[in-house]
Parts: structure tokens; sequence; C-alpha cells
């Protein structure tokens, strides 16, 4: 299953961050593969897709970051899944 994460950060939060990003890699638990991840210019705010089988593996990541990141997870389809969703 596809999952879009969008994140945000306050200013106030930022250093703390953007360390825990430098040192970690903000590399996901086992069982969820990153697709990929993009950072708003300017920062405080980026989107991540990941696939997971196991919707508890996402929600394990998204709660190791809720201390510093609003955090808004969403199932997705590609377009072949959509396709398919709308006949």
């Amino acid at each position: 299953m596809l999952f879009l994460t969008y994140f945000s950060y306050p200013p106030q939060n930022r250093e703390a961050v953007q360390a825990r990003f430098k040192k970690t890699g903000g590399k996901p638990p086992e069982g969820v593969k990153m697709l990929g991840r993009w950072h708003a210019i300017g920062g405080g705010k980026g989107v991540f897709v990941s696939e997971a089988n196991d919707p508890m593996a996402i929600a394990k990541w998204v709660q190791d970051w809720s201390d510093l990141l609003s955090l808004e997870v969403l199932p997705a389809l590609d377009d072949a899944g959509a396709l398919k969703r709308i006949g």
C-alpha cells in the first residue's frame, strides 16, 4: 500500500529537526520502503511517498517524529490503481 505523508514544523523546531535528520537520515523503520521525499525550498514543510504492507509500520515512523513535526498520512493510489478504481 502506498502512503503520502505531508510534514511541517514550526521555526522553533528547525534546529532539532535538522539535527535529527542529519543523525538518522530520516530512514524508515523495518517494513517501510521510502519511495521519495521532497523538501520545500525555504524549509519547514515537505512530503514523502512510502510503501508498506502494514499501516502500523507507518504509524511507528510517524510516532518517532511527532514530537517535532506535524504529519498527515494519507493512503494513496498510483495511476494504475486510480484507473482500476474508476473502471
